[in-house]
């Protein structure tokens, strides 16, 4: 199966000529001052100018203002932005307006109910990355390292845009995960690092092979 791998809080050269080079399709770099994997403008820019031809560079941020929305399509060379906040649909609009890149909106899923947002989102979005809803009072909107049931993502062929699905991936449960939900794209962060921040090039490249089966 041709999965489609994204590798999520890059944040060294050679993590993302790691992940180019294991086969992922898209790179990504965390714009979050409360997350391990926040990079700053300059070494973002490095990072994507230093990154092999093919590697989408992916910009996560979480209920950003204009400015630093501005700041980034201004200094880093960017393909898509990932909303990981409480974004409206009308914020979705915007941004893909404002910066005139595609928008992926994440959604968090813990129980049955949460899937009907994902109806609402693909209206507006480019793409839609399902991941596991964090616990109450968590630092993070993503990146916890935690899964949802994903017997609830089996057999719903019926959303229009590309999705990916997110949370508690690794290795060792990538390719049951595609086989439960027919997920054409993964993400996965914690689930490649050594320690909260750190990219493991030996974990990279086995969950690119996992996922790609």
């Amino acid at each position: 199966m041709d999965t489609r791998v994204k590798i999520c809080g890059l944040s060294r050269p050679e993590d993302v000529d790691t992940a180019a080079r294991a086969g992922a399709v898209y790179g990504g770099f965390v714009f979050f001052s409360k997350s391990p994997r926040n990079v700053s403008l300059d070494v973002a820019r490095d990072l994507a100018l230093g990154a092999p031809v093919g590697l989408a560079k992916v910009a996560l941020v979480v209920d950003a203002d204009d400015a630093l929305i501005d700041a980034l399509v201004d200094q880093v060379p960017l393909d898509m932005l990932q909303l990981h906040g409480h974004e409206s649909p009308e914020r979705v609009v915007e941004l893909r307006s404002r910066t005139g890149l595609p928008v992926m909106k994440a959604v968090g899923v813990a129980g049955p109910e949460d899937l009907a947002v994902i109806a609402t989102y693909e209206q507006v979005a480019d793409q839609i990355l399902i991941d596991a809803k964090p616990p109450k009072g968590a630092d993070l909107p993503g990146g916890n390292g935690l899964a949802f049931d994903w017997r609830l993502l089996t057999g719903r062929k019926y959303w229009t845009r590309p999705w990916m699905l997110a949370g508690g991936l690794h290795a060792g449960n990538v390719a049951e995960a595609v086989r439960l939900t027919g997920a054409r794209q993964v993400d996965v962060s914690s689930g490649v690092e050594s320690a909260p921040g750190v990219k493991d090039a030996e974990k990279i490249r086995d969950f690119v092979a996992a996922a790609k089966g």
